[in-house]
């Protein structure tokens, strides 16, 4: 009895995702709550933000809008800010750092809040979440492409937790790198009095929590304030009743004050 043999086809999987301009992309609306970015023309989806994620981009975000106030520099630093890298690439970095004049620029403008090419951001950020590859490889070579002057990975994977700072050296074309891990101080190149806990980045604080403790401490500032005000008030007050009773006793308080 012959026993038939069935041919193994390898069935050869063909991308029927929508190829789009950067132009379309702009302008792309989707009915689910997924972020996309543009990669050679092609949507790829951003996946769903852990929770040490989320605390690690608010921390971020948290950190450099105070240094940017202490500082009093006319920048911002955003979430979801998106910046083009290639002709037909976009990508949505998890922090953005740009000059407020390009952030009204780009919110000006009928469409996704992206930077263009001649937008060039300060610093990007991007906390590694399932593609490794893409943040540390893919995106590397975007960023320097595109003359992103510094860019910053931040990998909280067990094992392999470390902050990577990217930037240009002075007259410098290509990225130099510098890891920083737990126990460090993270130190930026293009902010260089901005230092920060690895230990924290890694693994944030609640920025709720930094922000009741901010709170606290102006409130207790405020109180000192009010104590002193208080004080140089009795004082004063104790001045005026002294110089009452002088002259009542017909002595010329300010004579006093010249003899002395």
């Amino acid at each position: 009895m012959s026993q038939s043999v069935v041919p193994v086809v390898e069935s050869k999987q063909i991308d029927t995702s929508p190829t789009l301009t950067f132009e379309e992309y702009r302008f792309y609306q989707t009915a689910s709550d997924l972020q996309y970015e543009l990669y050679k023309g092609k949507l790829i989806p951003i996946p769903t933000a852990t929770v040490l994620h989320i605390k690690i981009c608010e921390y971020l975000v948290y950190k450099l809008q105070r240094y940017l106030a202490e500082y009093n520099l006319d920048l911002v630093a955003k979430t979801g800010l998106g910046v083009r890298t290639e002709e037909d690439t976009s990508r949505i970095p998890d922090v953005v750092v740009c000059t407020q004049s390009l952030l009204e620029q780009a919110a000006a403008r009928p469409s996704s809040g992206i930077l263009d090419f001649e937008e060039k951001p300060l610093l990007v950020i991007e906390v590694v979440s399932q593609n490794r590859r893409a943040d540390y490889v893919i995106k590397r070579a975007e960023y320097e492409l595109a003359n992103v002057p510094e860019y910053v990975i931040v990998d909280p994977t067990p094992h392999k937790e470390l902050v990577r700072v990217l930037a240009f050296p002075e007259g410098e074309d290509i990225y130099t790198q510098t890891d920083f891990r737990a126990g460090q101080q993270m130190v930026s190149v293009v902010f260089p009095n901005l230092t920060l806990s690895v230990n924290e980045i890694l693994s944030p604080p609640l920025v709720e929590g930094l922000i009741k403790a901010e709170q606290a401490r102006f409130q207790e500032l405020e109180q000192q304030a009010a104590v002193e005000r208080q004080r140089a008030d009795e004082q004063g007050q104790r001045a005026e009743r002294l110089a009452a009773m002088l002259l009542e006793l017909g002595v010329d308080p300010d004579r006093i004050l010249e003899l002395g």
